[in-house]
């Protein structure tokens, strides 16, 4: 490898850098996000969810405060086996063990009060007690909350456990199967954007393909100022639209429907992907559409078999901005859809209560939510940067 090349390969080290830096700091909230999803309840309130990474959690707590004296087992002294389960069973809190610092072993007392630890240290400790003497079972803080989102549950425990106790919510019967058509589910909830985001991204996909052609290849009287118009319409909020339209859609019946959210969204995705197509297509070589109507092809002959084929790039992009705004839109599907079809973002909305129950549920509710995104955007990825680029150089 010679000198310059060397030289090449280290003027890219602090690009690559900085570039793994942003993907680690991306990273570690996704992480951690995953694990509170399959945590309890009680473990995402007592500890962080990095403490799972560790086999042991409490470990060390126990290792400074008591290994010295009761060995790293527990089994050191036999008149104090924390690896005793009848012992340790004794002690269901923490606020327990706080008794037993004053009183005196072979003349010294148990815990002087320059070592005593602090309240969390000392629940953890007792965590790590209950698992070395067998009380508890290692690991003790995995559940399946995934399930719990999927029918709805808001219960006092998991899913399962209040099934198993009786004490599930009146809407759900205990059979999975039939628990996943519950309303206030997350299953049921990813079946209504799908409905929504389909039609709503073929719509403006199919008219822009169209249109961008005839602005950029069709000479027509008064074509660049209705360009110049559709591009004006893009500062317009969308939030200044939503009641005007809703008294529209309330005298004309569409109201509640799934075509009223697909004319929205086709209305408001509409103007960006005419002005996304249009460069694009205006960018591409004139003489290869000159020699097709040389040849005798017509407009609709060379959309078909020449326009459209080069613009995958462009069309692969819009359809993930598309598809992505309209997957995640919480504003328009609660305005004309409700909570009569509600979609994915207005139910993991409506999954914490007005009191704030119910939150565990948010980080499974999440990740079900971008399942499908995640699909769509590593099928078409390899076209996004391609897409965004898409006219800005000519020639």
């Amino acid at each position: 490898m010679t000198m310059q090349s060397l030289r090449n390969q280290f003027s890219k080290l602090p690009i690559h850098i900085v570039i793994i830096g942003i993907c680690v700091i991306w990273l570690i909230p996704t992480l951690g996000f995953m694990v509170i999803s399959l945590r309890t309840v009680q473990d995402a309130n007592e500890t962080g969810w990095w403490t799972t990474l560790s086999d042991q959690p409490g470990a060390a707590e126990y290792e400074q405060s008591c290994a010295e004296c009761h060995g790293a087992s527990g089994a050191a002294l036999p008149d104090a086996d924390l690896s005793n389960p009848d012992l340790v069973s004794n002690f269901s809190r923490s606020i327990q063990l706080v008794a037993t610092f004053n009183k005196e072993f072979n003349g010294q007392i148990h815990l002087p009060e320059a070592a005593r630890p602090d309240a969390e240290s000392l629940a953890n400790i007792l965590d790590h007690m209950r698992r070395i003497s067998g009380v508890d079972e290692l690991p003790r803080a995995w559940t399946n909350n995934y399930e719990d989102a999927l029918v709805g549950c808001r219960g006092t425990d998991t899913y399962e456990s209040d099934c198993a106790a009786g004490t599930q919510s009146v809407d759900l019967t205990c059979d999975l199967a039939s628990d996943l058509g519950n309303p206030r589910g997350m299953a049921i909830a990813f079946l209504n954007p799908i409905y929504v985001a389909i039609p709503a991204t073929l719509l403006p996909f199919i008219f822009a393909a169209v249109a961008r052609y005839a602005f950029a290849w069709l000479h027509f009287r008064g074509r660049i100022a209705l360009f110049a118009v559709l591009i004006g319409f893009q500062i317009i909020p969308l939030q200044m639209t939503l009641i005007p339209i809703s008294r529209l859609y309330a005298q004309i019946g569409l109201n509640g429907t799934f075509l009223g959210v697909w004319l929205f969204h086709t209305g408001f995705g509409l103007l960006y992907a005419i002005y996304l197509m249009r460069n694009f297509i205006g960018s591409l070589p004139r003489e290869i559409f000159e020699s097709a109507y040389l040849e005798g092809a017509s407009h609709w002959t060379a959309f078909y078999r020449l326009a459209l084929p080069l613009s995958v790039p462009a069309l692969a992009s819009l359809a993930i901005f598309q598809f992505l705004w309209v997957w995640n839109d919480l504003l328009v599907a609660s305005v004309y859809l409700g909570g009569t079809r509600p979609g994915l973002t207005y139910q993991i909305n409506d999954l914490v209560q007005s009191l704030g129950g119910g939150w565990q549920l948010l980080t499974e509710a999440a990740f079900i939510s971008i399942l499908l995104p995640q699909i769509v955007f590593f099928a078409l990825q390899r076209y996004c940067v391609r897409g965004l680029t898409a006219g800005s150089v000519k020639g």
